[in-house]
């Protein structure tokens, strides 16, 4: 399972570079759109290799839980991941100057809070997946996905603590 979850991984990657060298270098807009539309079918054969596995009776395994994971996190974050491979794209190969800012005080710890609640959102959505595959496969093979999603819901409370304090102590600008 975990060499399913790498290549969607990679996969995932070369489609936005392919989309963002599309769009910039070959100037092919509707083709690069294209290429970053198909993120998300990369996505769902992921869940559909894990689901087919888990009926076919194989027992999950912490490779299985983070492919479940990688769906949630790929689905909140996939647009604020494209518009960073963007920004680096442009910088890294463009050659153009970074737009991107620092931020501080307030305004991390609001940026800090958005970021927990794309987190958030991720985790709603992979934990509909974990209890639904659960309920799909049966519950005697799904001890580890449970294990997985206990784990995560302990890091989403670490993560909205650690945002939290952003606001309740900002960081302050370096002179």
């Amino acid at each position: 399972m975990i060499k399913w979850i790498i290549a969607a991984e990679i996969t995932f990657w070369i489609v936005i570079i392919a989309g963002l060298f599309a769009r910039y270098i070959m100037k092919w807009k509707k083709t690069s759109i294209l290429l970053l539309l198909l993120t998300p079918l990369i996505d769902l054969a992921l869940i559909a290799l894990t689901v087919v596995d888990l009926k076919n009776g194989a027992i999950a395994t912490t490779a299985h839980g983070i492919s479940v994971i990688y769906i949630g996190v790929s689905i909140a974050y996939g647009k604020t991941m494209i518009a960073w491979a963007d920004e680096k794209f442009q910088t890294w190969i463009l050659k153009r100057p970074s737009t991107k800012q620092t931020l501080f005080g307030i305004e991390k710890g609001k940026h800090e809070l958005k970021m927990w609640l794309r987190h958030l959102v991720s985790f709603a959505i992979g934990s509909v997946m974990f209890w639904a595959i659960i309920s799909f496969v049966g519950t005697e093979s799904t001890e580890a996905i449970r294990g997985i999603w206990k784990t995560w819901s302990i890091v989403l409370l670490i993560d909205g603590a650690i945002s939290l304090s952003y606001i309740l102590f900002p960081k302050k600008a370096i002179s």
